[in-house]
């Protein structure tokens, strides 16, 4: 495939279901901004081709022989963590979400909601968001387990807030108007947090941040 004209977003397809994955292709095929430059029917081929095509987002299914998409997601990510990977799973299984979560995954999609909702995940992601509905990710949070290590003693008090408010399901537009900071001010933070913490996603950061002891699980939740 050709090279995405600027300012696309480029999008790898990693799935062993030959079929699924053309559909997921010609969804966002259609869909103004995105490209899709290739799909990989095996991890091995995926990694290859990431490393070759430098998407901004992989789509990932988790059931794929010889190893699981964790697995994959956690090469991809070790080999380039610019790029953002979303996880397919057939359900939400707590187990699976948790595993993605860990190794930096930066959105978890089930397969029945991925024809509606592949594109907005695509876009979302691409921006350094996660996509991942809040219900969900207070679902998850509890059964995050935690040490204490010391990781995370040079963030700020601000950064710690920023954290607080990415464990709420706040996307950077929300944070901004919350906080009353401009969104770009709040993206510097992001990155200063994912920095300090040695985290590849947003999802991958609050994780970290909850094992530690950082911060505390968010009210309400």
């Amino acid at each position: 495939m050709t090279d995405p004209e600027p300012g696309t977003i480029g999008v790898l397809i990693i799935d062993d279901h030959r079929m699924f994955a053309e559909s997921l292709a010609r969804l966002l095929a259609d869909e103004e901004g995105i490209a899709v430059l290739a799909t990989a029917a095996s991890g091995s081929e995926g990694i290859e081709l990431a490393d070759r095509l430098r998407p901004q987002v992989v789509l990932v299914d988790y059931q794929m022989p010889e190893r699981d998409g964790v697995a994959i997601a956690a090469e991809i990510k070790r080999r380039d963590p610019k790029i953002m990977v979303v996880m397919l799973a057939g359900s939400a299984e707590d187990r699976v979400l948790l595993a993605a979560i860990e190794v930096g995954c930066s959105g978890f999609l089930t397969k029945d909601r991925a024809a509606a909702e592949v594109a907005d995940a695509v876009r979302v992601t691409a921006r350094g968001e996660a996509f991942i509905s809040p219900p969900l990710l207070a679902r998850l949070l509890p059964k995050l387990d935690r040490t204490h290590r010391a990781l995370g003693a040079d963030l700020s008090e601000r950064e710690r807030e920023i954290l607080a408010s990415l464990a709420r399901g706040w996307t950077n537009q929300v944070i901004a108007s919350e906080l009353h900071l401009s969104v770009n001010t709040v993206r510097n933070y992001v990155q200063s947090v994912l920095s300090k913490l040695g985290a590849h996603s947003k999802l991958e950061a609050v994780s970290i941040a909850l094992r530690e002891g950082i911060i505390d699980y968010p009210s309400g939740s």
